[in-house]
C-alpha cells in the first residue's frame, strides 16, 4: 500500500526542498555574486502515443498545452500526432505556443508525425531524438504513458543520478497512474539498490511528483528558479542509449 502524498504549498508532492543559489566571494574583488537563477523557456512531454482509457489522461494533456502555451513555455516532444502526444501539442498550438517536435526518420515515414508544429526536427534514429530532446529541453515531466514513456523517464532520472544534469524531472501521477512505479522505487530503497533518495523529505534527485493537471507547470518553474542557467544548460557527458 503506498502512503498517501503530503500536501506542499498546495501542491502534493513527493519531493521537498531544491537548489540553492550559488554564493561565492571571490579573493580579487572581494565580493559576493550571485549566479542568475533560471527562467522555464522549454518543457520536454514524455507521454503515450495513445490517449488511455481515463479521460483525464487526455484532459491533463490537453490542460498542460494550454498552460505552457499561456506561461510562454515551448513544448519539446517526439513529433507524434496521435494519442496524449497530439493532443498536448495541439493544444499548445491553439493557445499560441511553440512546439519543436523531435522524430526519427522512420517514424516520419509511417506519417504519424504532426506537420503543424513549429519546428519540425528529423533525426536519423531514436537515439538522436532523446540527445536532441534533452538539449532543447530545461525540465521534463510524465504523463501516463506505455513503455517508451517508461524507458525515457528512467532513462532522464539515470542521467540525473550519475550527476549528468540538474534539470527538473516532474512526474504526473495522474489517477494515480504511477503509483505501482512510486512502489518500485520504495521497494528500491529498503532493499539498499536506491542511494540517492528523492521520496518525501529526500532531495538528492531533482525529482517532483504532482497528481493534478494545473500543478505541472508552476511546479516546474519553482523548481527551474532554484538552478543557475549555466547549470540548466550544461549537457555535457549525456548520451542516449
Amino acid at each position: 500500500m503506498i502512503s498517501p502524498i503530503p500536501p506542499q504549498d498546495g501542491i502534493k508532492s513527493r519531493f521537498r526542498g531544491g537548489y540553492k543559489a550559488n554564493r561565492c566571494l571571490t579573493p580579487e574583488v572581494r565580493e559576493c555574486h550571485i549566479t542568475g537563477m533560471a527562467e522555464l523557456r522549454s518543457i520536454c512531454v514524455y507521454c503515450g502515443s495513445n490517449p488511455g482509457r481515463d479521460p483525464l489522461y487526455a484532459e491533463t494533456a490537453e490542460r498542460l498545452g494550454r498552460d505552457m502555451a499561456e506561461a510562454g513555455v515551448r513544448l519539446v516532444y517526439g513529433g507524434g500526432s496521435v494519442g496524449l502526444m497530439g493532443i498536448v501539442a495541439r493544444s499548445v498550438l491553439a493557445h499560441g505556443g511553440q512546439v519543436t517536435g523531435i522524430i526519427p526518420q522512420f517514424l516520419k515515414d509511417r506519417e504519424v508525425m504532426l506537420k503543424e508544429v513549429s519546428e519540425l526536427i528529423v533525426t536519423a534514429d531514436m537515439h538522436e531524438r532523446k540527445r536532441i530532446m534533452f538539449e532543447r529541453s530545461d525540465a521534463f515531466v510524465s504523463l501516463p504513458g506505455g513503455i517508451g514513456t517508461l524507458e525515457e523517464l528512467i532513462e532522464v532520472m539515470t542521467w540525473a543520478q550519475l550527476e549528468q544534469h540538474s534539470k527538473p524531472i516532474l512526474i504526473a501521477n495522474i489517477s494515480g497512474f504511477w503509483d505501482p512505479l512510486v512502489a518500485v522505487f520504495e521497494r528500491m530503497t529498503r532493499d539498499g539498490f536506491l542511494h540517492k533518495e528523492f521520496l518525501g523529505d529526500h532531495i538528492a534527485l531533482p525529482v517532483r511528483f504532482c497528481d493534478s493537471a494545473d500543478a505541472i507547470v508552476p511546479t516546474l518553474q519553482a523548481a527551474v528558479a532554484d538552478v543557475p542557467r549555466p547549470t540548466l544548460d550544461e549537457t555535457s557527458g549525456v548520451r542516449a542509449m
